[in-house]
């Protein structure tokens, strides 16, 4: 048997397929053109077909939305857009009937200057307890504490009419908690648990690095002249050594529901953070029980970069015991049908002109897509991706949303490509997405009528049902799920092909020619056969 087979079932996470839910953009059950929890209830069934095990879904907290609910004024609420905790609370127990898990977002680092904690802040003035909760300082010289840059643009400090500045590492909006308080530390404990007790299975922890912050407020060194970005160790306000001390409380909160008939509840890192050996140490047994590894999203469509990375990757978290996670797209980077359709496979950022061939780029999702379903561990799916959508990148500006617009001064357009509502049926916008009494939040373009969901269901070789293929043979293939693999160091120059225990073979051609295939059962392939040859950008499964 092999070592995934012989794990207990509340493993469950080491090799789960979990399928992230953007609420605002992925189904509109009211018709007012903003996503809710019953819309995601009324698409429970397509998921289940889909054959996912859990859902992740970004904050659904109330908020006044500056950051797309990555500002949150109350944690232990549904924003009204969205619903109420009765439909939450329904949405859980539904899903889990399907027998899929339920992991929301926590958002640790920073609350929204709605929350009624930093508005007492505000009010209290200098040297009070209300503000001890957050980062108040005062300035220099008349300039902020430290030079440190906000993630969205512009400096990480603002000042407020009293004199003082706080600190928002992300949006202006977005003030810092203090988790060297014990009140912070005593409420983040608090909505663990209040959303443990009404059900759902985990949290994916935002920016899990950052929370604790160097008291001593160090400059960052210049890079080009600017305060830089990077996370360079040592860096005073992400990867500090405190932040571990905060996950070790929250594993053993989680291990308090241990022995409930639903079984564990666990915790996923986003943690932008390389080299691996860093986010393996998130991982450990006594912290969080997954990780988001971000390295294959940045690689190149290239064989030897790709198996660099996996093979760093799945070392790095093998030596503390952890699975591998493997990410092709989130809410944060552009999709990445797009990026793989570039000529500069670096153009995360979407900075400049990039020419994009869409065709290639399907075609390379469609590889990615089966290359991502065999490696060991588990793996996300960004709504949409199993649909192939590409990156809206040509929306309005006037109806862009992401704070990045407004702190880079209308240079960098930021994250809306990627958040565009789904298409689910119809020939034009809003593609069922809605009733139609009401305009999706943000614009769908005018081309997506082959792309939903309806369209694709009855055509055997389209990007849903391929994605269906898989999920489905990765539920019944003992070899695939979490485990070890064996690369075949034979296999053509461009080529990257592996086994798996008992009996599977991945084949991906990033070469320039067609190749042989390695003789086997024919499982699944990304794209046609030619003349029993693997074309080029295309994967196979075996059966060996």
């Amino acid at each position: 048997m092999t070592e995934a087979s012989t794990r207990p079932a509340d493993d469950w996470w080491r090799s789960a397929v979990v399928y992230q839910v953007y609420p605002r953009s992925f189904a509109d059950a009211d018709g007012d053109g903003t996503g809710d929890v019953n819309g995601i209830r009324a698409r429970l069934p397509y998921l289940a077909q889909l054959g996912i095990d859990a859902i992740w879904i970004s904050p659904w907290y109330p908020s006044p939305l500056l950051d797309g609910g990555y500002d949150v004024s109350d944690y232990r609420d549904i924003n009204p857009e969205f619903g109420t905790l009765a439909d939450a609370d329904a949405l859980i127990a539904e899903a889990h009937a399907l027998g899929i898990r339920i992991l929301i977002d926590l958002v640790p680092n920073h609350c929204s200057w709605d929350h009624p904690w930093f508005k007492a802040a505000l009010a209290a003035g200098k040297g009070s307890p209300e503000r001890d909760l957050f980062w108040f300082r005062d300035g220099v010289d008349g300039q902020p504490p430290t030079n440190w840059p906000a993630a969205f643009g512009g400096g990480a400090w603002q000042q407020i009419e009293d004199g003082q500045w706080y600190l928002h590492m992300f949006d202006i909006s977005q003030p810092d908690w203090n988790w060297d308080h014990p009140t912070v530390i005593e409420e983040f404990d608090a909505i663990l648990r209040f959303w443990f007790d009404r059900g759902i299975d985990g949290f994916r922890i935002d920016v899990a690095d950052s929370m604790a912050k160097d008291a001593t407020l160090p400059d960052v060194p210049l890079k080009d002249g600017q305060p830089t970005r990077e996370k360079y160790v040592g860096n005073p306000f992400y990867d500090q050594p405190g932040v571990h001390t905060i996950h070790q409380r929250w594993r053993a909160i989680a291990d308090e529901y241990a022995d409930t008939p639903q079984g564990p509840r666990v915790f996923v890192a986003e943690a932008w953070l390389s080299p691996a050996e860093r986010l393996a140490q998130y991982v450990r047994s006594n912290e969080l029980h997954s990780a988001f590894n971000f390295d294959v999203l940045r690689c190149a469509w290239d064989a030897k970069e790709l198996r660099q990375v996996i093979d760093y990757t799945t070392e790095s978290l093998w030596a503390v015991g952890a699975p591998a996670t493997w990410v092709l797209s989130n809410h944060d980077t552009i999709r990445h049908r797009t990026r793989y359709g570039r000529a500069l496979q670096d153009a995360l950022a979407g900075a400049g002109e990039v020419p994009t061939d869409l065709a290639l780029g399907l075609r390379r999702a469609r590889a990615a897509a089966l290359l991502e379903l065999a490696l060991p561990g588990g793996a996300y799916i960004y709504q949409g991706d199993e649909l192939g959508l590409p990156e809206v990148e040509d929306l309005p500006e006037e109806t862009l949303d992401d704070p990045t617009w407004e702190r880079s001064g209308h240079t960098v357009r930021g994250r809306d490509g990627c958040r565009v509502p789904i298409p689910w049926s119809g020939s034009e916008p809003p593609y069922g997405f809605s009733d139609g009494t009401s305009q999706p939040w943000l614009p769908q373009p005018a081309d997506w009528a082959p792309l939903t969901a309806a369209a694709q269901e009855s055509d055997p070789d389209s990007h849903l049902n391929l994605y269906r293929a898989a999920l489905k043979i990765r539920r019944t293939e003992e070899a695939l799920g979490e485990g070890r693999l064996t690369w075949d160091d034979d296999a053509p120059a461009g080529v990257l092909s592996f086994t798996r225990d008992p009996g599977f073979r991945c084949v991906v051609n990033l070469g320039s020619a067609p190749i042989d295939l390695p003789a086997g059962e024919l499982l699944l392939a990304s794209e046609p056969l030619l003349d029993g040859e693997l074309p080029v950008d295309a994967t196979v499964w075996l059966k060996v």
